[in-house]
């Protein structure tokens, strides 16, 4: 059972999914995700709208009511409870600290594609190891997984750091698995080392030169917007 503070954020959420539940998109909506989640129907103005109008009022959760809501909102079977679970984190972000880490990492390795990763990885993994130096441990760790969605987490965490960005990480993080083969681990090299070039231009460019046996689609995505 839920604890009190939590079931509130879970039950409102629900009722209001439930309720605009639009089966006919559903079926698209699960078609374009491959066939792998089942979905409510919902598209994602008006999903946000929702997770708004349902939140506005309830007494703000401490972080465990946070993790615990979230958690009820994951295991759910419609895509759309694992995104509601994500804006309640990014939500309540700024009072959380890193007890919020092992939830986040149970996130990225379970029901894991591109939408709820690449969101963790951007909008709560990177500023919480922002906020709490220690936390970026827990990202070396994750570059060296075989789990290639922890390892695209560390690989783009700090894509909203732009003059902040730890260089030297982010270059060894793209240096680790340059080689990989995987397209989600390739496609995160390139978005890393292209938001960055918005901030540091040749210093993207010199990295690219050094690496020649970079991906051909790394290398495209890395200098999209810098002038070679």
């Amino acid at each position: 059972m839920l604890p009190k503070g939590s079931r509130p954020y879970v039950e409102v959420v629900v009722a209001a999914f439930h309720s605009h539940a639009d089966p006919e998109r559903a079926v698209a909506m699960k078609a374009y995700m491959r066939d792998q989640f089942e979905y409510c129907g919902i598209p994602a103005p008006a999903r946000a709208a929702l997770t708004r109008e349902a939140w506005a009022g309830l007494e703000k959760p401490d972080e465990g009511a946070v993790i615990q809501a979230a958690r009820a909102l994951w295991i759910l079977p419609e895509r759309e409870f694992q995104y509601a679970a994500v804006a309640l984190i990014r939500r309540h972000l700024r009072r959380l600290g890193p007890g919020l880490m092992p939830a986040a990492e149970a996130f990225i390795v379970t029901k894991s594609w591109w939408d709820t990763v690449d969101e963790l990885a951007a909008h709560v993994v990177g500023p919480l190891a922002l906020r709490y130096p220690e936390l970026r441990d827990e990202l070396d760790r994750y570059i060296e997984s075989d789990n290639l969605w922890l390892a695209r987490t560390a690989i783009i965490h700090q894509l909203g750091y732009k003059d902040r960005t730890d260089t030297e990480r982010l270059f060894a993080y793209c240096e680790r698995r340059r080689s990989d083969a995987d397209f989600f681990i390739r496609k995160a090299i390139g978005w890393a080392l292209r938001e960055y070039s918005k901030t540091d231009p040749q210093a993207v460019l010199g990295f690219v030169a050094e690496h020649g046996n970079m991906s051909g689609l790394s290398r495209k995505e890395a200098l999209r917007r810098v002038r070679v």
